[in-house]
């Protein structure tokens, strides 16, 4: 299989031409250059109308999404001086590790900026005339509607993606900075501005911003001391350099500062609380860049600069780190069982299975690494699956409570259903689907880790992983006893309209064939884990 992967690889490689950095800025230019002529559209003299701006918004994450290939397949590397007389290098380039996010991260700006805006009418209270009663409500509205500061929202997704782009694709820890710091206020914007006016939008996106910005903080520490030790910015020398260059002391206070900062952002048990209300609080296309891009720079983090600069300062922390992984992957587990917003149970699914991937970064092993760098694209794609057909959900009833009767999904919104069940059964881990090689592997490496990890305590954290999926097959069928199935038919909503149904056909697409065929994943991110190890 794998021969056959090279074979269509190469095939693709002499198909499409080799355009060197002329791919880079295919993949960043028109990310930059239309958020900035829609952040400035207000003060044209004719602004453009919604579907002008829906139209921009997409061509320009379908034309980074081809410069996102281009780069991906031919691997072009920039690198120019930036800031000399500090030795910083503006450097760009993609490789095991990074190519597949960037690739996640293009389809999910496709599907993002696809979806249309709807932002909930404030809560009115209820009419005391009506209670206890189950009214029919209206059929809501689900196409394209006017909706003020339309080219602002799209500006923040578009500059989300670039950032994320940005940092995936740097060679230097300046500039993977300056990428996991342009993320932040776009998408405090979405939440607090284009939020559910019903789950205080300006809280959410407050504590988004003050959680995000201490992990920033931490983790800028934590690079600074790398800097200051090797006498470079330059991710690749780090690698080369920083388990020579440092102590093992420094090596465990440095990666301690790191580790902190990217659990905020992942986030890790107990530094998960915040993830949930801005999960519930931001409107779709946020939840879907949330979950499957800008969590991922946690854990591309860990992955980039501290598994292989402070391989002695992860060793130390690797145990707990783990502990709280699979405590996370269990606590989020029981939360689901109980949680009555659906938007909310998607997002502590998430955190359960990010403790998955943190769990295998934990164990030190090929097979761990490799289970991590798997399940993060995995992650990616079943999250904004669930979160695309869930945000449509939300949006037909008019909330997201689990208590409120409502009409079976099944019979109402098929097209819907489907994509819930399919996302569902990719969070349960089943054999076939994309949900099923990271958790398995997570828990296999977890059960034999490195040499220089508690043989013990790993095989205490595999039994206690174990648990967490059989919590993930518990909450998977309560929602879909409590959602899809059922013989109700009122209160009737409409079914997914053509940007859903695309993009739920190809996120689902694209879990099926990542589950079917994860040969095609692995041999990307091989070469980076073999390079890592072999150090």
């Amino acid at each position: 299989m794998s021969e056959v992967l090279i074979a269509v690889r190469d095939e693709l490689v002499e198909l499409i031409p080799d355009l060197g950095t002329g791919w880079l800025l295919l993949a960043l230019g028109p990310l930059l250059l239309v958020a900035v002529a829609l952040l400035t559209a207000g003060r044209w003299a004719s602004p453009p109308g919604r579907r002008v701006v829906h139209v921009a918004s997409m061509l320009a994450a379908m034309l980074s999404a081809v410069g996102v290939l281009g780069t991906a397949l031919h691997r072009p590397v920039l690198a120019q001086p930036w800031i000399e007389s500090l030795g910083v290098w503006f450097t760009l380039r993609a490789d095991g590790l990074s190519a597949p996010l960037i690739l996640l991260t293009a389809v999910i700006g496709v599907v993002a900026t696809s979806l249309h805006l709807h932002v909930p009418p404030p809560p009115r209270p209820a009419d005391p005339a009506l209670e206890g009663t189950t009214p029919t409500s209206p059929i809501p509205v689900v196409r394209a509607t006017d909706v003020p500061g339309l080219a602002s929202y799209h500006a923040c997704l578009l500059l989300i993606l670039l950032g994320s782009l940005l940092a995936f694709l740097a060679g230097d820890a300046l500039l993977f900075f300056i990428g996991f710091e342009l993320v932040l206020i776009p998408m405090w914007l979405l939440i607090g501005r284009y939020g559910d006016p019903a789950s205080d939008p300006r809280g959410a996106a407050q504590r988004f911003l003050v959680v995000t910005v201490v992990g920033s903080s931490l983790m800028l520490a934590g690079l600074l001391a790398l800097a200051t030790a090797t006498g470079t910015t330059d991710l690749a020398l780090w690698a080369q350099q920083g388990p020579g260059a440092l102590d093992r002391s420094t090596q465990i206070v440095v990666a301690a500062l790191l580790l902190s900062g990217l659990a905020l952002k992942i986030p890790v048990f107990p530094l998960h609380t915040w993830l949930p209300w801005v999960h519930a609080t931001a409107p779709t296309a946020g939840s879907v860049l949330l979950a499957a891009v800008l969590l991922k720079l946690g854990t591309y983090g860990i992955a980039r600069f501290v598994v292989p600069v402070v391989p002695t300062g992860f060793a130390f922390w690797a145990p707990l780190l783990g502990g709280l992984a699979v405590v996370g992957v269990v606590w989020a587990g029981l939360a689901c069982l109980v949680e009555r917003d659906l938007k909310r149970l998607i997002a502590w699914a998430s955190v359960a299975h990010l403790g998955f991937v943190v769990l295998a970064l934990a164990t030190g092993t090929q097979t761990g690494l490799q289970a991590a760098l798997f399940g993060n694209v995995a992650h990616g794609l079943v999250s904004a699956l669930l979160f695309v057909v869930v945000g449509g959900l939300k949006h037909r009833w008019g909330s997201a409570d689990l208590a409120v009767a409502r009409a079976a999904v099944r019979e109402v919104a098929p097209r819907l259903g489907v994509g819930l069940v399919l996302g569902l059964a990719a969070g349960m881990g089943l054999p076939g689907l994309a949900g099923f090689w990271g958790e398995i592997g997570a828990l296999f490496a977890s059960w034999a880790p490195a040499a220089d990890r508690p043989e013990g305590w790993f095989r205490s954290f595999t039994v206690v992983g174990a648990l967490g999926a059989v919590l993930a097959v518990a909450y998977s069928v309560r929602v879909l006893r409590e959602v899809w199935t059922g013989d109700r038919l009122e209160p009737r909503v409409p079914d997914a309209i053509v940007t859903e149904r695309w993009a739920i056909g190809l996120l689902g697409a694209l879990v099926v064939a990542v589950g079917v065929v994860p040969t095609a994943l692995f041999a990307v991110t091989a070469p980076y884990v073999a390079e890592v190890l072999a150090r």
